[in-house]
């Protein structure tokens, strides 16, 4: 079996070439999200290539223009072996017009040993090597005794969670490897969501009565919605800055859970006195939370703080939270995924990088998030691992390197044959 393996993973070396054009074709596709809905073309690519490579696919539309692909190659014993899911989103981060790239973003080049192009790291990479994988298990003719599932996912940069939808639709695996951008590290994560804070006055005023409010013996109980919600973001502000003391999570830097007050909307106009008042939040929390927790701790947080005030008691805040979509209802979650390191997968993964590599792996936590959280939500034990660094991702001239490439490749394909032959306990 061994000397099979060896034969698959020296492919990649000799491949080398068709692994880079792939990931070259992949780019090509534009999928920038925003504006999204724009991913029809790829994954209609990358659905004629699972068939190609002997998959059945399942193709459907979570938004119109965006589809989700699902490829399915059984086992050949699948009631006795483990099963995987290797998973990936098929969208790329937003290009604006006045970015210095060197070269038209979609129109991927080699400098220096590095492809660049939008997605290259985050995570088109991670999708190349992948598919690039699977194609060589199928030109070598090897027989997987565990199901492998294959998942192209859409909207993974604004929130919309295709893998939501991949686990609503019932697909399950023993394990499920996210090739998202982690420098070839194994990684859990903290976990994300954001809210909407709205004070809301229950009556309107002009402007002409401020002074009846502001000054002694006014007697008009009246305020501005934007003058105390300025109250609840002072009360956000203690409440990350207790949890910054009292919480923690190994890897994490302290102070990583952050409550960011990120857009503010208030008033009508300057005739006015401020009746309504949103805020727009961001909470970062620790692998080990939930966005329930963390939601419910800051509602008791700032319902306190607004008991505390005469006129935020009579009129006291409403909490809004999560989202399926930042463009289309200006939400979203991410949830958080703990990595545990004793699972018989996490140290396969583990020895196969160390196989290809020769040197053990980092196991950590990603500074940032993925659709990872989705798969620990569903209860199905997951990691995330892929190549790239975060420092390339977004940024004007995305790159990867093609030697971590190949060398992700080689460690991915060896994970892929080793868990699927893998005996069930």
């Amino acid at each position: 079996m061994h000397h099979l393996l060896n034969h698959l993973v020296n492919q990649v070396d000799y491949r080398q070439d068709e692994l880079v054009d792939l990931l070259k074709e992949l780019i090509q596709f534009k999928t920038p999200a925003p504006p999204a809905r724009n991913t029809e073309e790829a994954q209609q690519f990358i659905d004629s290539f699972l068939q190609e490579k002997g998959l059945s696919t399942d193709k459907w539309d979570v938004y119109p223009g965006d589809p989700n692909v699902v490829g399915v190659r059984k086992g050949t014993h699948s009631d006795s072996h483990r099963s995987l899911i290797v998973n990936g989103h098929v969208d790329v981060a937003e290009v604006n017009e006045d970015e210095a790239w060197v070269s038209d973003p979609f129109t991927p080049f080699v400098r220096d040993g590095q492809i660049i192009g939008r997605g290259a790291a985050d995570m088109k990479g991670g999708m190349a090597g992948a598919l690039f994988a699977i194609q060589l298990l199928h030109d070598s003719g090897i027989e997987l005794p565990g199901d492998l599932t294959f998942q192209s996912v859409i909207g993974e940069e604004v929130g919309e969670a295709g893998t939501l939808q991949c686990c609503k639709r019932g697909y399950k695996a023993d394990f499920a490897i996210v090739v998202d951008t982690s420098d070839l590290h194994i990684q859990g994560q903290g976990g994300v969501i954001t809210g909407w804070i709205t004070v809301k006055s229950k009556e309107t005023f002009h402007d002409a009565t401020r002074k009846d409010m502001i000054h002694a013996g006014g007697n008009l109980f009246g305020a501005s919605a934007i003058e105390k919600m300025t109250k609840i973001i002072q009360g956000l502000q203690e409440l990350e800055r207790h949890w910054s003391v009292m919480k923690s999570y190994p890897g994490y830097p302290a102070g990583t859970n952050t409550i960011n007050p990120a857009v503010i909307e208030g008033g009508r106009h300057a005739a006015f006195i401020a009746d309504e008042c949103h805020l727009w939040i961001t909470v970062h929390f620790y692998p080990n939370e939930t966005h329930e927790q963390v939601a419910r701790e800051i509602e008791d947080h700032i319902r306190a703080v607004a008991n505390g005030d005469p006129w935020l008691r009579e009129n006291p805040p409403v909490f809004e939270w999560g989202g399926s979509s930042m463009i289309e209802d200006r939400g979203e979650i991410f949830p958080s995924l703990e990595v545990d390191y004793d699972h018989d997968a996490v140290q396969t993964l583990i020895q196969s990088h160390q196989r290809v590599q020769n040197e053990a792996p980092t196991v950590d936590v990603s500074p940032s998030v993925t659709d990872g959280g989705w798969f620990g939500d569903a209860g199905i034990p997951a990691a995330i691992y892929g190549p790239g660094s975060l420092r390339y991702a977004h940024a004007v001239n995305e790159q990867v390197s093609i030697e971590q490439l190949v060398e992700y490749t080689k460690t991915l394909l060896t994970f892929i044959y080793e868990w699927c032959h893998t005996e069930k306990e």
